[in-house]
């Protein structure tokens, strides 16, 4: 086997060219993969921990007839005394934050201009709202006694030529079914790099927010974020009440985790279709060596080389060349993805309301991914050289002697 692999060698070393071209085919091929698979992951991993710590939280407690589809403000669908209810919850083991919220519907205008936007009333002193305190980008934070004052998302001001300091029109809806209007002053411009939640989500203080919708005392749902999400249902386990319901981060993006249980199944008849096409390359490649050698296959054929032993030299050529690829493709696929993960690729706004989808996508390794790739483009590549090592087997010999001479 070690002679095999020697001739292997030395029967690549004939054509350089081809043989690193063909390598380097195949290398291109697998880094793509390699960069694919992390920004496939990295969108998923991002889209759900933004999804978690802008929208859903790890869990969330709501009353019993509560729809959120429909965004009641009626008392009866609301929780009341909720930050009492927030706070036995915090001091629970894995409980990281448990802070209020009341979310209503409204309208937000500035002259001529409207836009349907969706209000948050919360604690701006909770450490879930870190991502807003942390996004300002323009003008000053809300404080919890603000009664004028509001919050809106980057993509939101710049559609309607807003800045900090500008006063707005708001229109809310209220607990009895009316429609209250107030102007307020935009406080601050903030940004989550989640152009779809930035344009329509805008931000009071949970107190402000209560009045304005008449809903003092209540609010829609306590928020909650764990020190791991794993942690979960040992939570839930502390929480059984029948005055409540408990809703996890999964019961409340099931779109985001249909797309995370259904990418594996997509990338893997991606990753067949790429390495299928790159195999092709060192197919070829091995085909045209088996034509230049026929006189020397039917050389070793006359001297008692068995079929299967020319079979198995021109695997070990796939072999070798698909180990000089592997290595050409972990090498390029490490520099594309340190790019993925330090730099990203901006995609801007993808048009999904109500996903959180980041505005950049960037890289996320999982190791099992870059040793199935590896092994996939092996086997794949040796699969696909069997054409080749099969016809070069079949040669008879004097056949192989007079193709060679007539070469």
């Amino acid at each position: 086997m070690i002679q095999l692999f020697k001739m292997a060698v030395r029967d690549l070393t004939r054509n350089v060219r081809r043989t690193l071209l063909s390598a380097l085919a195949l290398g291109l091929g697998l880094g793509l993969l390699l960069l694919m698979a992390a920004v496939v992951r990295g969108e998923i991993r991002d889209s759900i921990e933004k999804s978690i710590k802008l929208q859903s939280g790890h869990m969330q407690i709501r009353a019993v007839s509560y729809d959120q589809d429909k965004t009641s403000l009626v008392w009866k669908d609301l929780i009341e005394s909720p930050e009492a209810l927030a706070a036995s919850v915090a001091r629970l083991p894995n409980v990281k934050v448990a802070t209020p919220r009341l979310i209503a519907t409204g309208i937000i205008s500035s002259g001529e201009v409207s836009r349907g936007i969706q209000i948050v009333g919360t604690d701006p002193e909770s450490e879930a709202n870190d991502p807003y305190r942390g996004g300002i980008v323009e003008g000053s934070y809300i404080t919890a006694d603000d009664r004028d004052g509001l919050l809106i998302g980057q993509t939101l001001a710049e559609k309607l030529s807003l800045s900090a300091g500008d006063s707005v029109l708001l229109l809310a809806n209220t607990s009895d079914g009316d429609v209250i209007e107030q102007t307020f002053t935009i406080r601050g411009v903030y940004t989550t790099h989640t152009p779809s939640l930035d344009e329509g989500t805008v931000l009071l203080p949970l107190a402000k927010a209560q009045a304005i919708t008449n809903t003092a005392g209540h609010a829609s749902n306590i928020f909650i974020l764990l020190q791991d999400r794993e942690n979960a249902q040992d939570v839930i386990n502390l929480m059984q009440t029948e005055k409540y319901k408990i809703e996890t981060w999964v019961d409340m993006n099931p779109l985001i985790v249909q797309m995370e249980s259904f990418s594996g199944a997509y990338m893997i008849l991606l990753y067949l279709i790429v390495l299928g096409v790159t195999a092709t390359v060192v197919v070829n490649a091995l085909i045209m060596a088996v034509f230049e050698r026929t006189r020397e296959i039917g050389i070793l054929s006359a001297i008692g080389m068995r079929s299967r032993q020319i079979m198995t030299m021109f695997l070990a050529e796939s072999a070798v060349l698909a180990g000089l690829g592997i290595i050409f493709g972990l090498i390029l696929g490490a520099l594309f993805i340190t790019y993925s993960i330090k730099v990203g690729f901006y995609i801007g706004d993808m048009g999904v309301s109500g996903l959180a989808f980041p505005d950049r996508l960037y890289g996320y390794v999982v190791p099992g991914d870059v040793i199935s790739l590896t092994i996939t483009a092996l086997v794949v590549t040796l699969l696909a050289s069997l054409y080749p090592a099969i016809l070069a087997a079949r040669m008879q010999p004097v056949e192989a002697l007079r193709g060679g001479k007539q070469s």
